[in-house]
């Protein structure tokens, strides 16, 4: 096929040796197998912020690392350098926590280069060879759908276990090759010691990883694993041999609001007091 326009700097720098096909198009990136020597890989371009459906709220951007001080000033004005800005920390966060994740024995594509607002990675295949179905593409069977599960929630753990939370996980980001479940896209992951909405990502990411399956195996709709996972993590509990139930049970006693105030307003109140006696001591 034609090269198409933003694949054109890699086939000019020899990254790319020839574009095959087009192999989906999603709310975030057009995805096309290509050639790079002798292997054939994917190559994910991603959309204009403006083309993408998915937006860059500030949920995600929340704990994310920027240069410097200059950068985070710009990407809060939305001037054009701080879209830019924000468009290389959106794209370079997939980078990051694929290869974060595959070093942590996630399944996730390997990822191989990032050029030009492009990412190479791993084409995943089926037995037969071909590109890999998406999970809702493929039919299962109750005894199917409760392995995929139980497989999926321990890629979950050891996504945390990584301090990275999927964030938009759901049967239309994973891929099935010969051997189960491959987890992809990956840049609204989030860093889950950085995050306020770190829980409330990883419960809703397992919530549809329950829904969907819940059709073949009913009995998932009824657990909880979100809970037990991040009851673990909190306690510093959490590695990639945990034994989950699915059961856990939460804690019905109101939050002591006026508590915490307290707490926050002591912390408050002891930073002026150091800031004050570090004056003094200069």
């Amino acid at each position: 096929m034609k090269t198409p326009k933003r694949l054109e700097p890699l086939v000019q720098n020899g990254l790319v040796d020839e574009v095959l096909r087009q192999l989906m198009s999603g709310k975030e990136a057009v995805v096309y197998v290509v050639r790079c020597g002798d292997d054939v890989r994917c190559a994910k371009v991603y959309k204009e912020a403006n083309q993408r459906s998915f937006k860059q709220n500030a949920a995600y951007q929340e704990g994310r690392k920027v240069r410097g001080s200059r950068d985070a000033r710009a990407m809060e004005k939305g001037s054009r350098y701080g879209r830019k800005m924000a468009e290389e920390v959106w794209q370079t966060a997939e980078v990051d926590a694929l290869h974060r994740l595959a070093a942590a024995g996630v399944r996730v594509p390997q990822p191989y280069n990032c050029f030009e607002g492009v990412l190479l990675m791993e084409l995943v295949t089926d037995a037969a060879g071909h590109a890999a179905p998406r999970l809702n593409d493929v039919v299962l069977s109750p005894e199917v759908a409760l392995k995929f599960h139980a497989m999926l929630i321990k890629q979950v753990v050891l996504m945390l276990c990584a301090g990275v939370i999927h964030g938009d996980l759901s049967e239309y980001n994973i891929l099935v090759d010969a051997d189960g479940p491959v987890i992809i896209d990956l840049p609204q992951a989030v860093d889950a010691a950085g995050n306020n909405s770190a829980f409330s990502m990883l419960e809703r990411d397992v919530g549809n990883l329950a829904t969907y399956f819940g059709q073949f195996a009913p009995e998932l709709l009824n657990t909880d694993y979100a809970f037990e996972i991040w009851s673990h993590y909190e306690k510093g509990e959490l590695h990639p041999d945990v034994v989950l139930t699915g059961r856990a049970r939460r804690s019905e006693k109101k939050a002591d609001v006026r508590g915490l105030m307290r707490e926050i307003d002591s912390v408050k109140e002891e930073e002026l007091n150091r800031r004050r006696f570090q004056l003094e001591e200069d």
